[in-house]
């Protein structure tokens, strides 16, 4: 079946009852929340809700000829204000689904400023957009749902699941199911939990999730290849792939924070970013009205089941950071972010920085991330990079980060290059996920900075791993490290500092060669280390426990 001849087709056929003055009823799925009528004909251009919250548009058959001839709409031509005081998002979201329908670009109004109050109304957004100048304040004191997007930037190709996949093996070439065109690719395996995870937000794990892009013959791409074993699939989902670009520009956004209880409430009130082939570019979020309490946020840039996907010129915000009682019964900060990221393959972030102090640590880190493939920091400024729940390979380039530093656990490559580092080391392998790296890490050409100055131990590769606690997998440190034209600004330190060490102590316990790890943890063969100075003059050592790493291959170039 030719897919894109039956959407035409489709196309056709609902245009012929749009002209016709016939109410088309637009139905809810997971790509379209809320439900909006669209309707063609005699009557004035309005936009209004029923009783039943479902937004009716009705387009003038002369404003309609006029929005089709000019390639384009404005949220003003569907009855928004821009005054700031008004909430435009009814109008806004039947702007969006009008343009989605004709396939008309959409601009914001010049020097507008739209008000979105706490409503649930999502606008879809399909074509391209440019915010341009215009603000946009998002009033999160007081809101309907605290899940529902402000934005969703959704394909018109719908979410399927293929048939007749039943198992999958790592690094799998090609799988046998019919497709019709690339695709992203989500698994899971609800039998098998892992990221299991440890400390004051233990849980009890996660379903075996894997993700990667395919062609419409099934042939996997060798730079999203599968990286676990899949004995049994109990659920999969095909993400289309649109083959043309979607641009988003501009928009100079503010989030009003709310001030909900300090608990793991999170708000979606965000731009979410759930179809592949996007460039987002020169957008700005700011924060304002963070109190003494507030629930956290999962991202105002969202990315997740989808492919190439790039944010530059972008000014982001980080969030206060709040106190709440974890599943340990413990006080715990809470992740609270501004870019989240998962389920998500090829994305970049180009030429991006954040309004406040990367080193402020009343600000919790920018980023988070899961179940990502391929991730990228090219010339930003951050305060953290972060792969929760596992990256298979990473790049971070030309960038500085902040206090929060570059967190990680995953497989592949990770490179570091070119970068200023502020945390507390250059790399730390999360402990709550088994400190867990199987590949290889290359750090070149870089400053680091530890604790962005402040007087204290240096150590260039963090974790912890016990060998006691189960996280779901075998935990491996990467295999091989490369260091090359590495600085250490050491200046600050202890009296008795006996220099930098490239591993912390990630065992205490093991102190001695009858030390027996219940669960296993494979350790690095072989570091190499080229032109690394420090400011001290102290050389680099391996680890203050010897013990553990006394196999590591040590070769100075």
């Amino acid at each position: 079946m030719d897919f894109k001849n039956l959407f035409r087709m489709q196309f056709r056929h609902f245009v012929f009852f749009l002209l016709s003055g016939i109410s088309v009823a637009m139905g809810q799925n997971k790509d379209s929340p809320g439900e909006v009528v669209i309707a063609t004909g005699n009557r004035k251009t309005h936009v209004h809700t029923d009783e039943k919250g479902v937004l009716h548009v009705d387009v003038s058959n002369k404003d309609a000829r006029k929005f089709r001839a000019n390639g384009l709409v404005h949220y003003s031509d569907f009855g928004a204000r821009g005054d700031g005081k008004t909430d435009d998002i009814d109008a806004i979201a039947a702007t969006h689904a009008f343009a989605n329908q004709e396939g008309l670009k959409v601009k914001a109004d010049r020097d507008a400023t739209y008000y979105i109050g706490g409503k649930e109304r999502t606008a879809v957004i399909r074509t391209d957009t440019d915010f341009g100048k215009a603000a946009f304040i998002i009033d999160d004191t007081g809101v309907q749902n605290r899940n529902s997007s402000v934005f969703l930037v959704s394909s018109e190709q719908q979410r399927f699941s293929p048939k007749g996949l039943s198992s999958l093996r790592r690094n799998q070439t090609k799988i046998d199911v019919s497709l019709p065109g690339p695709c992203v690719i989500a698994v899971t395996n609800n039998l098998v939990m892992q990221y299991i995870r440890l400390g004051l937000n233990q849980d009890n794990g996660s379903p075996q999730t894997d993700i990667f892009v395919v062609d419409k013959d099934g042939n996997v791409d060798s730079n999203t290849p599968i990286i676990w074993d899949f004995n049994e699939i109990t659920g999969i989902s095909a993400y289309p792939i649109d083959t043309d670009t979607l641009h988003i520009s501009g928009g100079r956004f503010t989030t009003i924070a709310n001030s909900a209880e300090s608990k793991y409430n999170y708000y979606s009130r965000n731009i979410l970013i759930r179809r592949s082939n996007v460039i987002v570019n020169g957008l700005e979020h700011r924060i304002t009205g963070e109190g003494s309490q507030g629930a956290p946020y999962a991202g105002f840039v969202s990315i997740s089941d989808c492919a190439f996907v790039t944010v530059k010129n972008t000014l982001l915000t980080g969030h206060k950071t709040f106190y709440t009682v974890g599943s340990a019964g413990e006080p715990v900060s809470m992740g609270t972010y501004d870019i989240s990221v998962s389920r998500a393959l090829n994305v970049s972030f180009v030429n991006c920085s954040q309004t406040n102090d990367i080193n402020d640590r009343d600000y919790w880190g920018i980023m988070g991330s899961n179940y990502c493939k391929n991730l990228l920091y090219d010339s930003c400024t951050f305060s953290r990079f972060d792969a929760h729940k596992g990256v298979a390979n990473a790049s971070i380039r030309n960038s500085t980060l902040g206090h929060m530093g570059i967190n990680a656990i995953g497989s592949g490559t990770l490179t570091v290059e070119n970068c200023t580092i502020r945390g507390r080391s250059i790399i730390n392998l999360r402990s709550d996920y088994g400190s867990t790296w199987q590949g290889e890490f290359i750090i070149r050409n870089c400053v680091f900075v530890p604790n962005n100055g402040r007087p204290g131990n240096v150590v260039l590769i963090n974790g912890h791993n016990s060998g006691q606690h189960d996280f779901g997998y075998t935990c491996y440190m990467p295999e091989r490290i490369t260091i090359e034209n590495l600085y250490i600004n050491d200046t600050r330190h202890p009296k008795d500092y006996a220099g930098p060490t490239i591993f912390a102590n990630f065992n205490p316990q093991f102190t001695d060669e009858t030390f027996r790890e219940k669960f296993p943890y494979v350790k690095t063969q072989k570091v190499v280390l080229i032109n690394v100075t420090t400011a001290s003059g102290k050389p680099l050592r391996v680890s203050e426990n010897p013990v553990m790493f006394r196999d590591v291959n040590i070769e100075h170039r």
